[in-house]
């Protein structure tokens, strides 16, 4: 299982890459692997501004819908649309062409809120 030790985690399971004050949001490989093949990928909150833990969009798989949470409160300035046509990105690289949201965070200091990779193996016993 692929946990790059430079991103951050939450307990739902997306991973967050912070660079400067843009937050790439996805979900883990743990995440698309319990899920299952990905065949819809729904963010209708592009251009709000959301509190972190909102949900912010769902993903749907063949045997699930679920609710994707904000990791960090802030405007969302990107949405991945080529999810729109290809959500099996999501299963395939999940880290890279499987992002889903750019974040504008407002608020650094929830950072120190979101998990380490070590943390992240921790809580899905890896």
């Amino acid at each position: 299982m692929n946990i790059p030790s430079d991103l951050k985690y939450t307990k739902d399971h997306e991973w967050i890459k912070i660079e400067g004050d843009i937050a790439t949001v996805g979900i883990t490989d743990f995440a698309q692997g319990e899920l299952g093949d990905i065949v819809y990928v729904e963010v209708e909150t592009l251009d709000e501004t959301l509190d972190v833990e909102e949900v912010f969009g769902t993903v749907e798989a063949v045997k699930t819908v679920s609710d994707l949470f904000l990791p960090l409160s802030g405007e969302i300035t990107a949405f991945n649309e080529s999810l729109e046509d290809e959500p099996e990105k999501v299963n395939t690289d999940p880290y890279g062409d499987g992002w889903m949201i750019k974040i504008k965070f407002s608020d650094a200091s929830e950072i120190d809120n979101l998990l380490s990779a070590d943390d992240y193996k921790a809580l899905i016993g890896a």
